[in-house]
């Protein structure tokens, strides 16, 4: 009897224990509601500062062996598929070659213009389409089911890379999202609130080639976790007293 009501007594105390845990877990993840923060940090990856930044509409950058469907209105001469060779340059009939690499698909295509009204055409309609993205890659870690390098496909925005790597596991902090870049040779921070964007608080931001995308794991959820864990032996050990 007695240890029958001592038993009872001990899963209550662990119903509290749960649901305070619970507790602190949506209340740390709720406090903390970034939506879109951009830290620059140093070499030894310190954050200096943070400011609100709007949502990075970039287009896709042309990288090294991307293959390119050229179309130019009324010309077969100069519509082709070209391949971006390991310098990132592409090279047409009559034109020569073209610093395609680090470019993105409209300023490739002024830039062929360009070329051809100086000595072919006059007011050129060029199209460039990227027919195979072969270069460009992010590495995603941290709390996730599957992390790992993944290829970009085009444009490929935050919440598709975490699809991409099978989703979040049960320890994530959806609220802190990081994206580390280099930009210019400055090592940057992203902070994004995934909770925010999956509501359409935020816009989901484009994720570039070379980005790495970390997730950390909620301190809340980690110490639920622990109760969870040691409370089998804590329970065995109790009922042998």
């Amino acid at each position: 009897m007695g240890k029958s009501l001592f038993n009872i007594a001990l899963s209550c105390l662990f119903a509290g224990v749960m649901l305070s845990g619970q507790s602190f877990a949506d209340n740390a993840e709720a406090g903390k509601q970034p939506d879109s923060i951009v830290t620059a940090a140093v070499a030894d990856s310190k954050a200096l500062s943070a400011a609100a930044i709007a949502p990075e509409q970039d287009e896709y950058v042309i990288g090294y062996l991307d293959l390119l469907e050229i179309e130019v209105f009324q010309s077969q001469t100069f519509s082709k598929a070209v391949r971006v060779n390991s310098r990132g340059i592409i090279s047409l009939p009559l034109i020569g070659t073209i610093q395609a690499g680090g470019r993105t698909s409209q300023e490739l295509e002024t830039d062929i213009a360009t070329k051809l009204s100086e000595s072919y055409m006059q007011d050129p309609q060029v199209s460039v389409f990227v027919k195979e993205y072969t270069s460009q890659r992010v590495t995603v870690e941290g709390n996730v089911k599957n992390a790992g390098v993944y290829p970009l496909k085009g444009r490929t925005t935050l919440l598709q890379v975490i699809a991409m790597a099978s989703g979040l596991d049960g320890l994530a902090n959806t609220t802190e999202i990081r994206i580390l870049r280099s930009v210019n040779g400055e090592k940057t921070s992203l902070l994004y609130n995934l909770e925010s964007i999956r509501t359409g608080g935020t816009e989901d931001p484009v994720v570039k080639g070379e980005d790495r995308i970390v997730v950390d794991s909620s301190s809340g959820k980690s110490i639920l976790k622990e109760f969870k864990d040691i409370l089998p032996i804590l329970s065995f050990g109790l009922f042998l007293l």
